[in-house]
């Protein structure tokens, strides 16, 4: 029996130890206290495990390199993801954009399943182990190093040590370096899915505001790049939520870029302009300040009156057409300037990793070393928020497990 060393224990590594463990003796290699550190903060803490859609509309949803995860995600799909999860007892939900949660909205539940699946195929476990160095001569892994210096022999060697996002949990490059070493070419790692940070002065004012129902856009020039309907929040340098981290992606690759808000995307302009109107009416004598409570947050009506630039003490029976018109248009491309991106430390999600040209995407096998697989994070692959990028490192660990050993 062919001994298969997994090196990494987050969802894509703890899949492929899972997987191969049905035809090799697995050693399960991991430099934190506990197997799925990072399982345990996704989703908020409820781990959003896979999204509900059909499979074929995943690759929509992957900017980074989706045809090369073609054979992954058709032979461990969301369905067997969800199939997997239930099977073992847990039960599962759907949520806002056909996100999966578990009901418990516990991701414990789900790396529990992990723990015990593991515990049922005998996979030997190393924790609080960081490996230094992988031993490799005529294209065949013979060894990994451990800090301590220790050597552990494979016949077979599976690589997920995730990106370079949340380095606290452990994703801090080392896979990369020992790809690099090993002869693989990495495609310049970035931040995605990350927070933006944002020029305007009156953004910090916002700070804590949270939107719902508003449609983001950036643009460069006149050109859209993205645009995405849903929920954003306010943060002291700038924006952050769902709809405006998966538009991160595209601030990596341009410059000079503006951030557009339609807070009200579910009316054209003549339509709010009719409802600003009937809000005219009803408080006609009251200040512009005092009359937009039914329209918008109180925290943002200070700054959309002074961006505005009419009097915020102008009784609205007096306020003209034009400035009405200016309002409605203010309320739908609530405009400012992108200045740059958070952290990558901050970030969900690192694009970039080890080229894909050198990756069979049918098997996850290294075209350069004979016994060497990779899965996850560690590849340059990547998509939006949803549930996408756990469904990749879940397919992708599925696939170099199957076939680790053939």
């Amino acid at each position: 029996m062919n001994t298969v060393i997994v090196i990494g224990g987050g969802p894509a590594g703890m899949m492929a130890a899972i997987t191969a463990a049905d035809k090799n003796k697995v050693i399960l290699i991991e430099r934190n206290e506990k197997l799925g550190k990072k399982l345990y903060i996704t989703g908020k803490g409820r781990c959003n495990i896979t999204n509900y859609k059909d499979i074929s509309e995943f690759f929509d949803n992957i900017p980074g390199n989706p045809n090369f995860l073609y054979s992954a995600l058709y032979s461990f799909t969301n369905v067997d993801t969800m199939n997997f999860f239930e099977a073992a007892g847990v039960k599962l939900k759907k949520e806002r954009g056909d996100r999966v949660f578990p009901v418990s909205d516990k991701s414990s539940d789900i790396i529990h399943v992990f723990q015990e699946k593991i515990k049922e195929k005998k996979i030997k476990v190393i924790l609080n182990t960081r490996v230094k160095d992988i031993k490799c001569s005529e294209k065949n892994i013979q060894s990994v190093v451990t800090e301590e210096n220790e050597i552990i022999e494979g016949d077979y060697f599976i690589i997920s040590t995730g990106g370079m996002s949340y380095p606290q949990t452990g994703s801090t490059g080392d896979g990369l370096n020992f790809a690099k070493k090993l002869g693989h070419s990495i495609v310049k790692t970035v931040p995605s899915l990350v927070p933006i940070e944002v020029s305007e002065s009156w953004v910090p004012e916002l700070q804590g505001l949270s939107l719902k129902n508003v449609e983001f856009t950036i643009k460069k020039d006149k050109k859209i790049l993205y645009q995405n309907f849903g929920e954003m929040l306010f943060t002291h340098y700038g924006i952050t939520g769902p709809i405006v981290l998966s538009g991160s992606r595209v601030v990596n690759f341009n410059s000079s870029l503006k951030g557009i808000i339609n807070l009200k995307p579910a009316l054209n302009e003549n339509e709010l302009d009719k409802r600003i109107q009937s809000d005219f009416i009803k408080y006609t004598n009251k200040d512009l300040k005092n009359a937009l409570n039914d329209l918008l947050p109180h925290k943002l009506i200070p700054v959309v009156i002074l961006l505005s630039k009419i009097d915020p003490d102008k009784k609205v029976n007096t306020i003209t057409k034009e400035e009405r018109k200016h309002l409605v248009h203010l309320l739908q491309n609530l405009e400012f300037t992108i200045k740059g991106l958070r952290p990558i430390a901050e970030a969900i999600i690192t694009a970039g990793g080890i080229n894909v040209k050198e990756i069979d995407p049918s098997t996850m096998k290294s075209k350069l070393i004979n016994n060497l697989y990779f899965c996850g994070e560690i590849i340059d692959v990547d998509a939006y928020t949803g549930g996408f990028n756990l469904q990749i490192a879940l397919s992708t660990g599925y696939l170099a497990g199957a076939n680790v050993s053939d």
